[in-house]
């Protein structure tokens, strides 16, 4: 049936959407996008980078290409589509949306991009494809859109077939992981993170029924496991419980997880034990350091020794800790990075942590919130606008040094397929020997035997 809107972007295709990155995932951010589209009379297109080439034809089809930018190895890609995109069809309006657009505005719109949406930006895009349908110029105004949406049910069609995607692998078996996410934004206002620039400290949630409509689906499609892609499950935990109990009982041998922060994990051990018992194989939590310095400066919000009392109660509902680390700041001594490596080698938390997260380093991008803060300012060096990020350097050249070998320890590591617990030994003894101190015997607090912990077959990326 013929579009009863007809105009120049109503033609399938006349939309393209892109995705560079989502951790793995099928990207949620495309078929949200699409879903408000296809809503409002549009027929979109999707591509997935991660998975499937840029095909020339669909992008000259093409008079609209929408990239999704959610993190940072999105926009570098993302980047570099762009420009291919512009060299087979000059004449498409080109917008890149998501967080690391909105941080990166002034580059985007010098370098060719026509438009830069971030935030609750969906209903934004909508109307920028009902303004290039009626032959209007784009508006270049970079500003978040922080206002509370009408969510329709995510349109996947367009999408690689889940079974592509990261898979959840525990106790032996492999299951197809869905995503879902039952709020966006955070109520926090972590230095470092990419939100709290563009969310300025709010949330908002996306209706209980919308939740669960794209759960049904993605279960028709072969999911057995979900991750709640929420930057905080537990910014609303009364929404988020709800979602789950509502998910349990139409899908009582669906698993899934989620991210929240430490102080929520502390806040809630009863609902951990509800979560628990809901199916939820593991939580993944932003520790990022175990020195109250770095914490402090990065004012997350939490000490190092809540993170042990994180650590006890997520164990102690029966959930594992995943948790994520930022191990090269300014501020991380040699001795801080010792005591992280040793710790979560007693903690039997080899297993929990991908050995990635081992060689993170602050990453600094031009709408960073640190930026406002003096105590960054002594280290910065140049804004490489290119890479995304403003550069800089830590005052003890070991540490510098310490950053390259790590990273390409477990480089290798990963090409090999080596065991996480052997990675783990050798990134300890780079940073003993960094140190100049002769490490002891590692030996793990937790040494009963028991399968190895629940994870998505992806490594963290930012």
């Amino acid at each position: 049936m013929q579009n009863e809107r007809a105009g120049p972007l109503r033609g399938t295709g006349a939309i393209l959407l892109l995705s560079c990155y989502e951790l793995g995932h099928q990207p949620l951010a495309l078929a949200t996008a699409a879903g408000f589209l296809a809503r409002a009379g549009f027929e979109p297109d999707a591509l997935d980078l991660a998975l499937e080439r840029l095909d020339a034809d669909r992008a000259r089809r093409a008079s609209l290409v929408a990239i999704s930018v959610p993190m940072h190895t999105a926009l570098r890609i993302g980047v570099h589509a762009a420009e291919q995109v512009r060299r087979w069809n000059p004449s498409a309006t080109v917008c890149f949306f998501g967080l690391y657009a909105l941080l990166n505005h002034d580059f985007l719109l010098e370098h060719g991009a026509d438009a830069v949406l971030g935030g609750e930006c969906e209903a934004a895009l909508v109307a920028l494809a009902e303004r290039l349908d009626r032959g209007e110029r784009p508006e270049r105004s970079p500003a978040p859109v922080l206002s509370k949406l009408d969510f329709p049910v995510p349109d996947r069609r367009r999408l690689p077939a889940l079974d592509r995607y990261a898979a959840l692998e525990w106790s032996g078996e492999r299951r197809v992981a869905g995503v879902v996410e039952a709020s966006r934004g955070c109520l926090h206002e972590c230095l470092h993170c990419p939100i709290p620039p563009v969310y300025g400290g709010r949330f908002f949630v996306v209706p209980r029924a919308v939740v669960l409509e794209d759960v049904r689906r993605q279960v028709a499609a072969g999911a057995r496991h979900v991750t709640f892609a929420d930057p905080d499950f537990l910014n609303g935990p009364g929404h988020s419980l709800a979602v789950v109990r509502a998910m349990h009982a139409e899908f009582p041998d669906l698993t899934f997880d989620f991210t929240a922060k430490v102080e929520h994990l502390l806040r809630h051990p009863a609902d951990l034990r509800e979560l628990a018992a809901a199916g939820c194989a593991f939580v993944v939590s932003a520790v990022e350091s175990l020195s109250d310095v770095v914490l402090a400066k990065l004012e997350k919000g939490h000490t190092r020794a809540d993170v042990q009392r994180a650590l006890e109660a997520v164990r102690g509902a029966g959930i594992t800790l995943r948790p994520s680390f930022l191990p090269f700041t300014p501020w991380t001594t040699l001795d801080d990075y010792v005591e992280m490596v040793d710790w979560l080698i007693a903690e039997d938390l080899t297993d929990c942590v991908e050995p990635v997260q081992l060689a993170v380093r602050l990453l600094v991008p031009p709408g960073s919130a640190l930026l406002a803060r003096p105590d960054i300012r002594p280290f910065l060096t140049d804004l490489d606008a290119g890479a995304f990020t403003w550069r800089w350097e830590h005052p003890d050249p070991r540490m510098e040094r310490l950053y390259g070998d790590v990273s390409e320890i477990v480089h290798w590591a990963n090409h090999a397929r080596e065991t996480p617990a052997r990675t783990f030994g050798k990134v300890r003894d780079a940073a003993y020997a960094a140190s100049g101190r002769r490490p002891e015997a590692a030996r793990a607090t937790h040494a009963e035997r028991r399968p190895v912990a629940p994870r998505l077959t992806e490594p963290w990326f930012c």
